[in-house]
């Protein structure tokens, strides 16, 4: 079993440095430029220093989803959700919903906006694939511990074992 799981370990490491790399590569990088380019012909901007930051914190919005994106890749590539339990999917629409509450509440930059709803996307992803994908109970759990469907697996046998 330990062998299964560094190889596991290992295909989800190349996963990982597979959907982050064509993201950043292919996805990432033009779309900043392109951005960078725009705002320096169209938009207007006080200085240099300005136009800098509003750049920056593009491509550090633009990391942001790159970074978020490497588990839906897995997912889709494993065809399995095992690891990402409902109590993490839960924390995450928590985090979700709070980002967007204060999204329309308070005043910020549209980009920072945009970065909000860049996590409802993502969100709305994990829910389809949890919807598509069955649960592999031979994956590891993020964060350590064994599949919902063990835990039940066990209680269920637990309560026959005090029956009898």
């Amino acid at each position: 079993s330990g062998s299964n799981d560094n190889n596991l370990a290992a295909l989800t490491e190349e996963m990982d440095q597979i959907a982050t790399s064509v993201l950043g590569k292919y996805f990432l990088l033009p779309l900043v430029t392109t951005y960078a380019i725009y705002s320096l012909m169209k938009e207007n901007h006080s200085g240099w220093y300005s136009w800098f930051i509003t750049t920056a914190s593009s491509f550090v919005y633009a990391i942001g989803f790159v970074l978020m994106t490497p588990q839906l890749f897995l997912n889709y590539k494993l065809k399995s959700v095992a690891h990402l339990p409902w109590r993490v999917l839960g924390y995450r629409f928590v985090n979700t919903f709070i980002d967007d509450l204060f999204a329309f509440i308070i005043r910020m930059p549209t980009m920072a906006r945009m970065s909000c709803f860049r996590d409802d996307v993502v969100f709305f992803v994990y829910l389809w694939q949890r919807y598509l994908y069955p649960v592999d109970t031979s994956r590891p759990v993020e964060g350590g511990g064994v599949a919902e469907t063990d835990t039940v697996q066990e209680k269920e046998k637990d309560t026959k074992k005090k029956q009898s």
